[in-house]
């Protein structure tokens, strides 16, 4: 009789900890946790703070126009960039990336496609290879349009040759000029490199600003305000540098800066005017939210490691100076780090 009684404590004890488990899963919307205008308060709070540090992080590197202990031909700009890198890496290992497993492994999606297959690691795989395939893509046309820039000389060459004696030796002149300029030069690979990040880096922002702009919950919404400024101040940073070695013209730079520093606030700003309709575990915005953070996080570990990282530690002007080298190495862990410690509140 005993044993049977201990039999039906153990039951009933597994029942209750089977229904604590499953009331953790629910998918229904959270109870408001604060009153809307206090949320609201703090809302407009983190779109102009997020504004305000996007357009100083973007515009830090530019500062080296100021300052020529910063420019990119001084050995404190590899620092600068190391940090940066740093920041962009681990906010697509540590910020970006969970959250797109959190999204598409949610027990609010169907078993049936979602539980069969890790589609974040696959979406972020694919991200990382249309991204290399759109930079050799851009690279391979840029090549072969200077290619085409003798052969055009060479027939104006031989044309005006016919017609010119004179007009021959200033034509031999610029005919080899232009053969020693075949290859893509630095410049051009960063202005590839920049419209690549920009493009990684909105789409996340896009997304935690309307995540931010729909959370109806102050006791969310205040910590969020800090990290999410720091958070942006960093990318702008990264994004700027790379801008700023692109050597865009001034409308191109403002348009650029200007597109990276609007993108969370108006991300905030839509979550706004979508609070009562927008349902964060709702299978369309867990999918959604998912693909998008899968991208971005793909993408931003691929420009992070191939197109910041490798070419500047593998540069011999850094290895051949052991002090370059260590700042950089502990700019790059300081980076890393201080992204990875805002994970605790963004």
């Amino acid at each position: 009789m005993g044993s049977k009684k201990l039999v039906l404590a153990t039951f009933l004890l597994l029942c209750l900890t089977t229904t604590q488990v499953l009331a953790e899963c629910t998918c229904e919307p959270g109870e408001n946790e604060g009153k809307k205008s206090e949320a609201l308060k703090y809302k407009l709070i983190a779109l102009a703070s997020i504004l305000v540090a996007g357009a100083l992080g973007v515009s830090l590197p530019f500062i080296g126009k100021i300052i020529p202990e910063f420019s990119p031909e001084k050995d404190g700009f590899f620092v600068i960039k190391a940090f940066a890198a740093g920041v962009i890496l681990a906010t697509g290992f540590i910020h970006i990336l969970p959250d797109a497993f959190d999204n598409l492994t949610s027990p609010c999606l169907k078993e049936h496609p979602w539980g069969d297959f890790p589609f974040t690691g696959f979406v972020a795989m694919v991200a990382t290879i249309v991204t290399l395939l759109f930079e050799t893509s851009s690279a391979a046309y840029q090549l072969r349009s200077q290619s085409e820039i003798p052969q055009k000389l060479a027939v104006d060459e031989e044309n005006n040759t016919r017609h010119i004696g004179q007009v021959t030796a200033h034509t031999h002149a610029t005919h080899g000029h232009a053969h020693g300029s075949s290859g893509l030069s630095q410049v051009d690979r960063f202005r590839i490199v920049s419209k690549v990040l920009e493009l990684g880096i909105i789409v996340h922002s896009v997304i935690i600003g309307l995540s931010l702009g729909a959370s109806e919950s102050p006791k969310t919404i205040k910590p969020l305000v800090f990290a999410l400024s720091f958070h942006q101040f960093f990318e702008g940073v990264g994004l700027g540098g790379c801008i700023f070695q692109a050597e865009f013209k001034s409308l191109v730079v403002t348009i650029m800066g200007t597109f990276f520093s609007l993108t969370t606030p108006f991300g905030i700003v839509i979550g706004i005017l979508i609070t009562n309709t927008y349902k964060e575990n709702s299978s369309t915005a867990l999918i959604v939210e998912g693909v998008l953070n899968s991208a971005s996080a793909g993408i931003l570990i691929y420009m992070a490691l191939v197109d910041l990282l490798s070419p500047d530690f593998m540069n011999p002007r850094l290895q051949k100076n052991m002090i370059l080298q260590f700042c950089s190495n502990v700019s790059l862990l300081m980076g890393a780090g201080l992204m990875s410690l805002l994970a605790k509140w963004a």
